[in-house]
């Protein structure tokens, strides 16, 4: 059974708290497919396409559906009085929270927890509707207010999205919704996000929160609210000034492999984002690092040896002055169906996403009150 949340509070002048949700690392859709031999068949019917939820050209009209199938991690909250539970995904690259509603009956609605606002005597109907547009797929739905706790935090009459429909390829996601954790113009249908309303009513002692996730271990991993867990990381926070205020997008000055540029020469722009697995950026260039780490194209993965990976190179990026270096330890992937994949995918046309991969490597800070991504070597 997993702990809802914890509340750690540190002896000092002013007492600061810091309110945690653990994260699961649990069986990924993709283990899941390809444990039951379905894996190439969704593959070609939901091609993977994590730029989905950074283009606008998506937000209208009947795009295909997509799948990042490699999301692991969720925590629980818990909506409406008395608490009904859910598994979310802590999105810091989307702005709202939606969870799957008794109005839905897609597949996808069928086997995750569905939210009853009969049952919830804190629930009012707002009467709008939701769309919104995932790498995982999409969900239509409306909108309503209740009572959402987040780590033990209880903010009253938050805005969310009960689910009506939910794109096919979800159902076999672990987590049952997304909270999202970006800035609040990206949200859809002008929702105020969750964590706007812990700053806004004073919930949270510092207006940041955190993300520890834990490379190997499916226990450990955790978002922290309101302040800085100093036992997930070790040396100096590399502070970076976002470069544009509606994801948590920063830039990246360089890529490089044994002191070699191979990619983002002069510079590009990366979103940090806690709801992409992979790292992410155009194709020209992940072909260049994949490349130049020995990886070989196959189905649309990146496939090396496993036999492989003390030869194997380091990836570097440069930020903001800094090197944040990848050993191949933490940009393969092993999998007991399919080998060894390195976490480089491509993406859209400029785009990079340092996504799940990245993190794992770098304790990330997502400070509000400054515009600031923070950076540290993860413990």
């Amino acid at each position: 059974m997993m702990k809802w949340a914890f509340v750690v509070c540190a002896m000092v002048a002013l007492s600061e708290c810091l309110i945690q949700v653990p994260l699961e690392k649990g069986k990924t859709a993709r283990e899941f497919l390809e444990e039951q031999g379905l894996w190439e068949g969704y593959r070609l019917k939901y091609p993977y396409n994590p730029m989905v939820k950074f283009d606008q050209r998506f937000a209208v009209g009947d795009q295909s559906m997509t799948n990042d199938a490699d999301l692991a991690y969720y925590g629980i909250i818990s909506i409406g009085e008395p608490p009904q539970s859910f598994k979310v995904v802590f999105d810091t690259g989307s702005s709202n929270l939606w969870v799957p509603s008794i109005y839905c009956s897609s597949p996808a609605c069928n086997n995750h927890d569905k939210f009853n606002p009969g049952q919830s005597s804190t629930y009012r109907n707002n009467g709008g509707s939701l769309s919104i547009r995932y790498g995982t797929g999409s969900m239509t739905g409306i909108l309503g207010y209740d009572t959402v706790t987040v780590g033990g935090i209880s903010v009253k009459n938050q805005i969310f999205g009960l689910s009506e429909s939910e794109a096919p390829f979800m159902q076999y996601m672990r987590a049952d919704g997304i909270l999202g954790l970006a800035y609040p113009r990206l949200s859809a249908s002008g929702a105020t996000p969750v964590f706007d309303n812990m700053m806004r009513e004073g919930l949270v002692d510092q207006d940041l929160f955190s993300v520890y996730l834990s490379s190997n271990s499916q226990q450990g991993s955790v978002v922290t609210f309101g302040g800085i867990d100093s036992n997930h990381y070790s040396g100096a926070i590399t502070w970076i000034p976002l470069s544009n205020e509606l994801y948590w997008q920063i830039t990246v000055d360089s890529v490089t492999v044994n002191g070699q540029v191979v990619a983002c020469n002069g510079g590009c722009q990366a979103i940090v984002d806690t709801g992409t697995s992979l790292i992410v950026g155009p194709q020209s260039s992940i072909s260049n690092i994949n490349r130049y780490v020995g990886a070989s194209g196959q189905n649309g993965d990146y496939v090396v040896n496993c036999d492989n990976l003390s030869q194997m190179p380091d990836v570097t990026f440069h930020i903001h002055g800094q090197q944040f270096t990848l050993p191949a330890s933490a940009y393969v992937r092993q999998s007991q169906y399919f080998g060894c994949r390195t976490g480089f995918g491509n993406g859209g046309d400029s785009l990079w996403i340092l996504g799940d991969v990245f993190i794992r490597k770098y304790f990330s800070i997502f400070n509000r009150a400054q515009n600031m991504v923070g950076l540290a070597q993860a413990n």
